[in-house]
């Protein structure tokens, strides 16, 4: 259920708890040799750690470098086993065939005790050795030095000046190709051709799950093989791509940064020509973007219009000084809209605060900005961030409704700043529609709508069954989810908050149903392992329709489902008997797999009723 975002992603270790002391540089830097993570061009220049000295948190500070690692683990069995001698690391970084690994922690005291636990530990034959690493430098400051090197070096300075102008001037000419090849990177392929491509993605999952099942499951060996012999290889059958509705101007949210304009203009609203760790900082307006919708555009035009009228500079994720951040805007077919400014405080005083509130207040409601067609403005103080998560920091309603509505499938639904919506409501109808039709409901089933955002899916489907049950970790969004319901006159939906692996195998374990459907839609990091252990255990839960925004990121919650029982895996397995793609993401490569499984039924030894239905229609 992730919004698969276009924005190019912001520093890579963005800053978010305020420290009291920031240590200078670990006395021990010296015994790592970086090379993976700064270079020995970094070490030599002190300036290059200048990030850490800030009163802002990063994990980098602590961080240590364990060495000796068994051969082939990965991130998750790494992760695990820093679990068992109770660690909680903020990042794992595996090098070298993941032979060693950087760990970077929150605090001095749980480094120190990763530091006194794990070294020496011996891991499958191996004895382990732990020490302190030293940061990574700066991205754009390690960038800027490489060019430096370059000009003085590399490349003759009378070469690099020559036709300099004419470069200029052609790139300055070409920015709106540059910002379309970075958000929208398949602009100039034809849709048809775009499909084909997102359909082979598809295509490709399936064949490594069908590998992948046939390792972890020998039970299943020879329907797999009568399954990959249908299937060119794939372990189910794919329905043919389901494309979306509109090809432009289709998404309903977008998340711009403030910064320098790549032409050169102050205090610009847009996306990142590059990634910070790629030693961009500039930004393109979105004027010339084929994804965005004229709403939006009209919102950015009238924000950056405003936000050049203060006296407050941009954020700068360099220096972290400066003030302007992000603006995030969310718009929806029944014309509302709402910007969300993300600012950083620094050391204002209050009184400065309140009044650039008043302003922004005045400019959008009687100012130049009353015809932008905002009609919710919030303003986040992006200081305050406690946890690396933006739907941990408070909004503050500066003017309008405190929530926007939009209609999908004939149901109203109402949307506040942090809560999730699929960004391309059109597209989303189809996704909705098929999870619908693959669900197999009756008004005996009840529905596990599990990661369920503002309760779209759960509610489009509530009419057809008993009952909907719906599990999000947003509060505000459980919140517009409840408001949902009653807006559609519904009474058999209800709704939890809580991390979906705490409460969803409370929930699953008391329902006594005998028609269960799970529906989840996860974020791209997939299932929490304890979900997908919970719905394997849970025996009476036959069915399950997964919604993969990023099918590679799931493969592990498969192979989970689908894998032999075991001591850590409990109840039988699941067997995918149908997939589709959805593309909700036009002129991107991002695409929407929905996945239906169903449980091995041991007893009779037969196929899932689907699978039967598939085989025999082929």
């Amino acid at each position: 259920m992730a919004d698969v975002s276009d924005t190019p992603p912001s520093k890579e270790e963005t800053p978010v708890f305020p420290q009291k002391e920031t240590p200078d540089l670990p006395q021990d830097a010296g015994k790592s040799d970086g090379k993976a993570e700064g270079g020995s061009e970094a070490a030599s220049d002190p300036s290059m750690y200048r990030y850490i000295k800030n009163d802002l948190f990063t994990s980098e500070i602590f961080k240590v470098e364990i060495r000796n690692l068994p051969k082939f683990i990965g991130f998750n069995d790494l992760k695990k086993f820093l679990s068992k001698h109770g660690l909680n690391p903020h990042k794992i970084k595996l090098f070298g065939k993941q032979t060693f690994a950087f760990v970077t922690f929150k605090n001095e005291e749980e480094r120190d005790k990763a530091m006194k636990m794990v070294h020496g530990v011996q891991w499958k034959g191996q004895v382990l050795s732990v020490r302190l690493a030293k940061p990574k430098a700066d991205p754009i400051l390690r960038k800027r030095r490489q060019d430096e090197g370059e000009g003085a070096g590399g490349q003759p300075p009378s070469k690099r000046a020559e036709g300099k102008e004419e470069e200029e001037e052609e790139e300055e000419e070409a920015l709106s190709v540059q910002i379309a090849n970075v958000v929208t990177p398949l602009w100039n392929v034809p849709y048809e051709e775009q499909l084909k491509r997102k359909e082979q993605q598809v295509v490709g999952v399936l064949q490594t799950l069908a590998k992948e099942i046939g390792s972890t499951n020998k039970a299943m060996l020879p329907w797999l093989f009568a399954q990959k012999g249908k299937y060119n290889r794939m372990c189910c059958p794919l329905e043919a791509i389901r494309p979306s509705p509109t090809l432009t101007e289709y998404r309903n949210k977008c998340e711009f940064l403030i910064s320098m304009g790549a032409d050169g203009e102050d205090k610009t609203i847009g996306f990142r020509l590059g990634k910070y760790k790629g030693g961009s900082c500039a930004v393109v307006g979105p004027a010339d973007t084929s994804h965005v919708s004229a709403e939006a555009k009209r919102v950015v035009s009238q924000f950056q219009k405003f936000i050049r009228t203060t006296p407050y500079s941009m954020y700068s994720p360099e220096t972290y000084e400066g003030h302007w951040k992000q603006l995030t805007v969310r718009t929806t077919r029944t014309k509302q809209a709402m910007a969300v400014a993300f600012f950083n405080p620094q050391k204002l005083e209050e009184e400065e605060i309140t009044a650039l509130k008043s302003s922004m207040r005045d400019y959008f409601t009687d100012g130049e900005g009353k015809d932008s067609g905002v009609t919710s403005l919030y303003f986040v103080r992006e200081g305050q961030r406690t946890s690396p998560n933006l739907e941990d920091l408070p909004c503050e309603l500066v003017s309008g409704e405190s929530s926007i509505h939009e209609e999908l499938l004939g149901l109203k639904f109402r949307i506040s700043p942090h809560s999730f919506f699929q960004v391309n409501t059109g597209a989303a109808e189809v996704l909705y529609s098929a999870v619908g039709e693959w669900a197999q409901l009756d008004q005996d089933s009840t529905v596990l709508d599990v990661c369920c955002g503002t309760g779209t899916i759960g509610i489009s489907l509530a009419k057809r069954v008993k009952k909907v049950i719906g599990i999000e970790m947003c509060q505000e969004a459980v919140e517009d989810a409840k408001v949902n319901a009653k807006l559609n006159g519904l009474s058999n939906v209800e709704f939890h908050c809580g991390k979906a692996e705490d409460v969803f195998p409370n929930i699953l374990n008391a329902l006594v149903s005998p028609n269960i459907t799970a529906i989840v839609d996860p974020p791209r990091a997939g299932l929490h392992s304890k979900v997908v252990l919970a719905i394997r255990r849970a025996e009476h839960l036959k069915r399950l329709v997964y919604v993969a925004c990023n099918a590679k990121a799931a493969m592990n919650n498969f192979i989970d489902l689908c894998r032999a029982p075991s001591n850590r895996v409990h109840g039988a397995p699941f067997r995918p008997v149908r997939a589709m793609a959805v593309d909700l993401f036009p002129q991107t490569m991002h695409v929407e797999m929905l996945l239906l499984l169903e449980r091995v039924d041991y007893t009779s030894q037969q196929q899932p009723a689907t699978a039967s239905k598939e085989e025999t229609a082929s």
